[in-house]
């Protein structure tokens, strides 16, 4: 397996490494890989001749220094999860100088107004910070496709709108939510969750899914409603937002049409620990 920790040298690596014809892969990360983030790569590594998966966790995307600080850095332990997979990955584990240089600070996006619903009313700049470093990856690896899980469905919609608009020339791939046996959507920051916190998390997702069913026979106002009062009766978890919005555009849902997809969105803290989930709702 292949490391570089510099730009110049991953480019150099990636050079005549790829056959003609045949596709590179790229899955960005922020670390402390766990069995979603190896999903999403076993699925690259199926559909394309080399994969290159990054390792940095991106200062421009926090809105909150102790969330980055906090923030699970386990760079060996992801390399031996990494070749427990294979050996023809790339992994590309840049400084913060290498990606930014000297002035770390994110360019302005516009995404057509994708960036101002959920998670962009609660974390101020976090998507302008996801466009500079997903764009500034792209043009360093030139993939033909990336991988991201619909976890953060919202930034996969954001990361379609940016290669639209900025003629990126990949093609976004979205992967399933790959959960624990108990429902719990994967995350990084699972791993810091107290074992209270950890056992009442679950709670989540049966929500969601009690949503749905809700869903095909009550309005949109009416379920979150009801998800609202679930999390006053469960005491340990505190709703953030909940919302149902159109797949598309992102919008809360007003009145539903038979011709929209939509989808459930919410985000909760559990302890100091935030975590997201969502789930479509036809």
């Amino acid at each position: 397996m292949i490391i570089c920790h510099k730009k110049e040298e991953l480019r150099h690596v990636l050079e005549g490494l790829v056959p003609k014809n045949q596709t590179l892969g790229f899955v960005p990360t922020m670390g402390a890989l766990h069995e979603g983030h190896l999903s999403i790569i076993v699925k690259g590594l199926k559909e394309n001749a080399k994969m290159v998966v990054s390792i940095f966790v991106n200062p421009t995307q926090f809105d909150n220094s102790s969330d980055l600080k906090e923030y699970p850095r386990t760079l060996e332990h992801d390399l031996e999860l990494l070749r427990s997979l294979s050996e023809d990955i790339v992994v590309y584990a840049p400084t913060v100088e290498d990606i930014y240089g000297e002035l770390i600070s994110s360019e302005a996006f516009s995404f057509d107004g994708l960036e101002h619903q959920m998670e962009g009313k609660f974390r101020k700049g976090h998507f302008d910070g996801v466009g500079t470093i997903v764009k500034r990856l792209f043009e360093i690896v030139r993939p033909d496709f990336a991988y991201f899980g619909e976890k953060d469905f919202q930034q996969l919609r954001i990361i379609e709108k940016l290669v639209e608009k900025h003629h990126l020339g990949v093609k976004v791939i979205g992967c399933d939510i790959f959960r624990a046996e108990d429902g719990l959507a994967m995350s990084s920051r699972n791993q810091r969750l107290s074992k209270t916190h950890r056992e009442a998390a679950p709670f989540i997702y049966e929500t969601l899914k009690a949503a749905k069913i809700r869903f095909g026979t009550e309005s949109a106002n009416k379920v979150t409603t009801w998800v609202v009062e679930q999390f006053e009766k469960q005491g340990l978890l505190q709703l953030e937002y909940f919302t149902i919005a159109d797949e598309e555009t992102l919008l809360p849902v007003e009145t539903k049409q038979n011709t929209k997809s939509y989808r459930a969105f919410i985000a909760v803290f559990a302890g100091d620990i935030r975590l997201i989930d969502n789930i479509a709702l036809n």
